[in-house]
């Protein structure tokens, strides 16, 4: 820590973090957002849940860039985490 000087100022993330030994929002997030994946993964085929996740859409999609699906958000925390 610097010293005082009654100036005020922003603080970053990681400050924050060190002060309230809190943890990091994103991090918390994809933990809550993995465990109710992996629920959801063990409930089986005739939960309309389970079928929402894994299943695909029909029909023919609109034109433009392709939008993120909550499966593909997923797949990326994954990676991020490096379970994939």
């Amino acid at each position: 820590m610097g010293e005082v000087t009654g100036e005020c100022r922003k603080l970053h993330e990681e400050e924050l973090t060190d002060l309230y030994s809190s943890p990091n929002i994103n991090g918390l997030s994809k933990s809550i957002k993995m465990s109710w994946v992996w629920h959801i993964a063990h409930m089986g085929e005739r939960r309309v849940v389970y079928r929402v996740l894994m299943g695909k859409p029909e029909g023919k999609r609109p034109l433009g860039r392709p939008r993120h699906r909550w499966g593909d958000n997923i797949k990326m925390d994954l990676q991020e985490v490096g379970w994939g």
